[in-house]
């Protein structure tokens, strides 16, 4: 009896060793799979993204490719619209080529028109400075063309006495041959500034800057007109002051810069409006 009880006990033993084997194989077992489960669930959730970003980028080509059948569909009609028009309309499209065809000649006859009175102003220009400079020094007179204006500026020690507007011997030599270049392009205005320092004056009948320049002014158009025979229509007078300078009122040279006459030589702006208002024949 003790015997069987033995072999009994001893079986169960054994039984109970092996179990616990098979236990911890199992046990690993569970854990290998549960770690390749969660390695599954991160590759499954790896595609459901990029499932995702694929549905997203093939919508956005979708909306793309329905984009442009819209811009074709709105071309074609633009092309069946243009078409009509051409159809319908070749005649009056044959007009308004015509129409800007002579625009085109009028705008091109008012650059000719231009192009002439720039080329007239660079002849005054040309005679003015031959004929003014001879035996007189480059800073007393200076001749500029500006677009389609001619300005003559004359220092005023050519013209004036100190602080008096009337006119010196010298100056009517300088005058006349202004005089004679103005007088053969009667379709041109002359404009006479006076300009001076800006040393206050005060004289008898001068009251001040603004008034030495405007006598100043108006003593050389007197002498265009009377003496030389230039239209008084015209011929306008102004005076500037010191209010205009070309060089700082600092040093007696800068001064002496700004004392100075300019008789300006330039179109008729009425004959320019004129010009504009011109219908193309």
């Amino acid at each position: 009896m003790k015997k069987i009880t033995l072999l009994l006990l001893s079986g169960i033993v054994l039984s109970a060793c092996v179990s616990k084997k098979d236990f911890v194989a199992l046990q690993t077992k569970h854990d290998n799979k549960a770690t390749q489960l969660v390695d599954i669930k991160a590759d499954l959730q790896k595609c459901i993204i990029e499932k995702n970003n694929e549905d997203a980028k093939a919508f956005a080509l979708a909306e793309q490719v329905k984009s442009l059948k819209e811009d074709k569909k709105t071309a074609l009609r633009q092309v069946e619209n243009l078409t009509v028009l051409t159809q319908s309309s070749s005649d009056n499209i044959k007009t308004v080529i015509s129409q800007l065809s002579e625009k085109d000649k009028f705008i091109n006859g008012i650059r000719d028109a231009m192009t002439q009175k720039d080329s007239i102003n660079l002849a005054i220009k040309y005679h003015l400075t031959k004929n003014l400079t001879d035996g007189i020094q480059d800073e007393d007179i200076e001749i500029n063309v500006e677009k389609t204006v001619v300005f003559i500026s004359i220092a005023d020690k050519l013209l004036f006495k100190s602080g008096s507007y009337n006119v010196t011997e010298k100056a009517y030599t300088i005058l006349e041959k202004i005089a004679t270049v103005i007088n053969a392009q009667p379709e041109m205005d002359v404009m006479v500034e006076g300009h001076t320092d800006a040393t206050p004056i005060k004289r008898t009948i001068i009251q001040d800057n603004w008034d030495l320049s405007a006598l100043r002014a108006t003593s050389i158009t007197r002498i265009l007109q009377y003496k030389y025979g230039v239209k008084p229509e015209r011929l306008s007078a102004t005076g500037r002051s010191s209010y205009v300078p070309v060089a700082e009122n600092d040093t007696p040279a800068n001064k002496a810069k700004n004392r100075r006459t300019k008789i300006i030589i330039l179109p008729r702006l009425q004959q320019f409006f004129d010009l504009l208002e011109q219908k193309a024949e």
